[in-house]
């Protein structure tokens, strides 16, 4: 590798949005070297292989270090390897993942490490937050736009290991400012609802347009709790990557964003979304949300994107609709061309 190479590192680039990051970096950067940070606990090889096939790349050939990333030391790396920018997207994302220490663990200590190495090295930092870190706040029964303000009261604690992760950005910028410095190159995401190519290794995280979508095809209704009317902020994979991206480049505004669509789409629209996509007309079939889920399940999301537009100048390329209907003949094509060559 020649001291010319731009140099990258992705952790969590073995997942569904990290390996669709590194696909869209390798095709405006074919001669780029990245650095995957994966521990493979939830993330696959497959990932990566099959998001530079969608691209229309060749075969991945950069590096792999299947380390968690509390175990590396980050300093060294960087004055190392003299990245132009690292992506930080591992993390636990199971909002149903109740062991705090675990998620604080994992989440939330290596994090500081990372912000603290890369503000040190003068490497741009652009990490994954989440709008879990909003929880319920009285926007949602507003049914209005969160503000960047208005989180702080996570319902779960991802939402609360990804707050903790802002609130040491904060700290950061507040000391850098206290001493007449320029703020550091970092950029926090609060990632709305993401769907996809690229995400069925998530199982059950999957997003609803996936397991929808698929219900749908195997031929039952789909399955929404009563009566469908919840309300979600959905952002395709493709502006979630273009974000991140933009995120890393010169002149950007330090800070913590949001990154959804600015629109909510009900789970019924997801459902209608499908159905025009396939040329079907099923309905859905409703059922009561388990009591444990309602204290902490958001009922409504929607980002507040002007800051976003402002501080970054970038905003979504897709509604929310229009990349559900792209994405539902997608997974119907990809169940096709299976049953195809399985046949042959």
């Amino acid at each position: 590798m020649s001291e010319s190479t731009p140099v990258y590192i992705v952790t969590g680039g073995a997942g569904f949005i990290g390996a669709n990051l590194v696909a869209e970096l390798l095709r405006r950067e074919p001669d780029a070297h990245i650095y995957i940070v994966d521990d493979f606990r939830t993330g696959s090889y497959a990932n990566i292989v099959e998001a530079l096939e969608r691209a229309g790349l060749p075969p991945f050939t950069g590096s792999v270090l299947s380390d968690s990333v509390g175990e590396l030391n980050w300093q060294p790396a960087l004055l190392g390897l003299q990245p132009k920018a690292v992506f930080h997207l591992a993390a636990i994302t199971d909002t149903l993942e109740f062991n705090e220490q675990k998620m604080l663990r994992d989440n939330t200590e290596p994090f500081a490490d990372i912000l603290e190495a890369c503000v040190e090295c003068d490497v741009p930092l652009v990490y994954a937050s989440s709008a879990a870190t909003y929880g319920s706040p009285p926007q949602a029964d507003e049914h209005t736009p969160f503000p960047l303000e208005a989180a702080g009261k996570p319902n779960n604690i991802y939402g609360f290991s990804k707050w903790l992760m802002d609130t040491e950005v904060f700290r950061f910028f507040k000391q850098r400012q206290a001493e007449g410095e320029p703020l550091p190159h970092v950029v926090g995401l609060r990632y709305f609802n993401v769907f996809g190519p690229g995400e069925a290794r998530k199982g059950k995280m999957a997003s609803m347009v996936y397991h929808l979508s698929n219900q749908i095809l195997d031929g039952k209704r789909p399955r929404l709790f009563k009566m469908g009317e919840h309300q979600r902020d959905q952002i395709f994979v493709e502006d979630v990557v273009a974000c991140t991206l933009a995120g890393a480049k010169p002149g950007i505004t330090p800070g913590v964003y949001n990154l959804g669509s600015g629109q909510t789409t009900s789970f019924n629209d997801i459902v209608d979304a499908i159905n025009e996509a396939l040329g079907t007309s099923v309905e859905a079939e409703y059922f009561d949300m388990p009591e444990a889920m309602i204290p902490t399940y958001q009922h409504y999301t929607c980002a507040d994107m002007s800051e976003t537009k402002k501080g970054l100048n970038w905003a979504p390329s897709w509604s929310p609709m229009d990349a559900m209907i792209r994405y539902a003949r997608m997974i119907a094509n990809e169940r096709s061309n299976a049953r195809t060559t399985t046949k042959a």
